[in-house]
């Protein structure tokens, strides 16, 4: 890249403040998965509408992304960055002193806003400030931090709940934003590498409205599939295929215009950029809900404490954390769509060894799942994240990142959405921690040959990109 810094010192800046960003976004994404009861029982709500702390954050980075990365490629990616920075550290405290459990609510959607400023900023100005050789290297500490957030999050987020209380896991997320907001603004240089540089100034209002509405009603739908109601089905249903309806209006309004929120026809002009995005929201969809399933197992099957647990399940995450700058720095090397694609291929073995689990399987059978999949997700995520930023100019890193970014919330969505269905199939309203075993081992059976088909199904399509 020509004007790539120069000072080795601010690369370094730009490099600690997205590892950050990175890991506190998508930790406090997770982090309150074994909070619900605890917050459930102190605002007396139902674990149901609990859940939607989780539920409105995800829906709130998916939709906003997008819009938010257009405005920072046309304006100034740093001022953005500490937006959003402000607004994720401002909700952090206010969640510690909420009073209510709809207040809380609140807090968390607008959070999730601030989180979609993040996402969209961070990882376009970090690719943006190094060479293109470099860019695999720097890509893999990004990714090493987004997925620790992410594994690490209902370890780290059960042991504070345990022991200090479920406020704590937003003091500790807003300690770290904190940290990073100060360095963004006192150390992060403002150069052509953190503004805009997007000739275009068009925001295209009507494209990025028909997004948000679109993501919104889509997540939303498929959020509530699961549900044992039918009433509540039918309801969800309709909302999915009007979500469906608005992505393809906005699909032909993004042809027609000159001047798009998203580029859509890169998708049909470039197989590569448009099967490394599907190949993630692939993989999300099949990865996201190992851990959520196997933390229950451990717990209910295997008799564990959530503490233990967790220390069980944090092998996958040092995985992911050791690897992943490796590997992003290989694939400045070697093909990253190969590289991806292999990935993929350990992360369907992975899912696949989870079939076989049982009442009486060994640990060190689980043990060796969890870090299988921690290899597939390693050799995938940086070399994926590297083949779709080397698919476009550096003018539109802003809306490719948080299309990353909204890949992996509707992901996420899809993986949970699959476990919701199973689990009514064979256990109706009964709640996973109070499950008899055996249905429970059926139930994460059932679930891992349906993830094992979509990894390969995401490995034959990595495989036809270029």
């Amino acid at each position: 890249m020509d004007n790539a810094f120069k000072n080795t010192t601010e690369q370094k800046i730009v490099i600690l403040v997205v590892i950050i960003t990175a890991f506190v976004t998508t930790f406090t994404g997770s982090a309150l998965n074994l909070s619900i009861p605890d917050i459930g029982q102190q605002f007396h709500v139902s674990a149901n509408f609990v859940g939607w702390l989780v539920t409105g954050y995800t829906l709130a980075v998916a939709a906003f992304s997008v819009p938010i990365g257009r405005l920072a490629d046309i304006t100034c990616r740093k001022t953005v960055l500490v937006t959003g920075l402000i607004v994720f550290v401002a909700c952090c405290i206010a969640a510690v002193f909420a009073v209510s459990m709809t207040m809380l609510l609140v807090v968390r959607i607008i959070q999730g806003i601030g989180a979609a400023m993040i996402f969209s900023t961070n990882t376009a100005i970090l690719v943006a400030s190094f060479l293109g050789h470099m860019r695999g290297r720097v890509l893999g500490y990004s990714i090493a931090s987004t997925y620790t957030g992410l594994s690490a999050g209902p370890v780290i987020g059960g042991f504070l709940n345990h022991n200090l209380g479920w406020k704590s896991i937003f003091i500790l997320t807003g300690v770290l934003g904190l940290i990073a907001l100060v360095t963004a603004v006192t150390k992060l240089p403002k150069t052509s590498e953190t503004t805009g540089h997007d000739e275009r100034k068009s925001f295209d209002m009507k494209g990025n409205v028909l997004f948000v509405c679109f993501i919104i009603l889509l997540m939303y739908g498929l959020s509530e599939l699961g549900n044992n109601s039918s009433g509540a089905v039918i309801l969800a249903a309709i909302l999915t295929a009007a979500g469906v309806l608005l992505g393809i209006l906005f699909i032909r309004h993004e042809l027609k215009t000159d001047e798009p929120a998203v580029n859509v026809r890169l998708f049909r002009e470039n197989i590569g950029y448009a099967f490394s995005n599907l190949s993630a929201l692939l993989n999300y969809s099949a990865t996201f809900a190992i851990s959520y399933l196997i933390s229950i197992y451990l717990q209910v099957v295997m008799g564990y404490s959530s503490q233990t647990a967790g220390l069980i399940m944090i092998f996958q995450p040092i995985v992911m954390a050791v690897l992943s700058p490796i590997m992003g720095r290989l694939s400045d090397k070697f093909s990253p769509f190969k590289m991806s694609s292999i990935g993929m291929g350990f992360c369907a073995a992975g899912a696949a060894i989870f079939i076989f689990i049982g009442q009486e399987t060994s640990l060190v059978m689980i043990i060796i799942a969890l870090l299988v999949t921690g290899l597939g997700f390693s050799l995938f995520s940086s070399p994926n994240t590297n083949a779709v930023m080397s698919c476009v100019d550096k003018s539109e890193y802003g809306v490719v990142s948080s299309i990353l970014a909204t890949m992996r919330s509707i992901g996420h969505t899809l993986s949970m959405v699959i476990v919701t269905i199973i689990v009514s199939r064979f256990m109706g309203s009964t709640p996973l921690a109070s499950a008899d075993p055996q249905v429970l081992v059926k139930v994460i059976n059932t679930s891992f040959i349906v993830f094992t088909v979509i990894c390969a199904g995401g490995v034959f399509i990595s495989l036809k990109r270029k």
